[in-house]
C-alpha cells in the first residue's frame, strides 16, 4: 500500500457539496491499495502511521505521534498514488489494486487506524471528492509497504 500523509491543523472532504468527513489537528492520509496488497500490508501501514513521530514536542522537535497528541485522522482513497509516469505524458494506473480489492483494503485500513485508538473520518471510495486542508509545517511524508 502507498500513503501520503500530511500533518494538518484541519482537513475535510466534501462529496456533492456536503462535508462527509472532517478533522481538526491530526493527519490527512491519502491511501492507495496496490496490486497484490493484502490486509497484512494495510495493518502494517496503519500501525506505522499511528506511531510516526511528526508532531512537535515542547522543545519544538518532531517527536510526537498523532496518538500522542490525541489527534484525528482523515483517510481518503486516492488511486492516483499508483501513477506510473516513467514513459509518455499520461500516467498509467495499472499497478493499483482492482476497484473491489481497493475498496475492501481502504475500508480495512481505515478500521485499522481506528483500532490504533484514533478518531477516524473518511472520504467516500470512488467518489469525486473535494479535499480541503490546512497543512501544518508543511509536513508531507510518503510511505509505502
Amino acid at each position: 500500500m502507498r500513503a501520503l500523509i500530511q500533518r494538518v491543523s484541519e482537513a475535510s472532504v466534501t462529496v456533492d457539496n456536503q462535508i462527509i468527513g472532517e478533522i481538526g489537528t491530526g493527519l490527512l492520509v491519502l491511501v492507495c491499495a496496490m496490486q497484490d496488497d493484502t490486509e497484512v500490508q494495510a495493518a502494517k501501514l496503519a500501525a506505522k502511521i499511528a506511531k510516526c513521530r511528526i508532531f512537535q514536542d515542547d522543545a519544538g522537535k518532531m517527536n510526537l505521534s498523532v496518538k500522542d497528541i490525541d489527534g484525528a485522522v482523515l483517510v481518503v482513497s486516492q488511486f492516483t498514488l499508483a501513477a506510473d509516469t516513467r514513459s509518455g505524458n499520461r500516467p498509467g494506473f495499472s499497478s493499483a489494486a482492482p476497484p473491489a480489492d481497493g475498496e475492501r483494503l481502504y475500508e480495512y485500513f481505515a478500521g485499522q487506524m481506528a483500532a490504533q485508538g484514533l478518531a477516524v473520518a473518511k472520504g467516500l471510495f470512488g467518489a469525486d471528492m473535494k479535499v480541503r486542508l490546512l497543512n501544518d509545517g508543511p509536513v508531507t511524508i510518503w510511505l509505502e509497504t
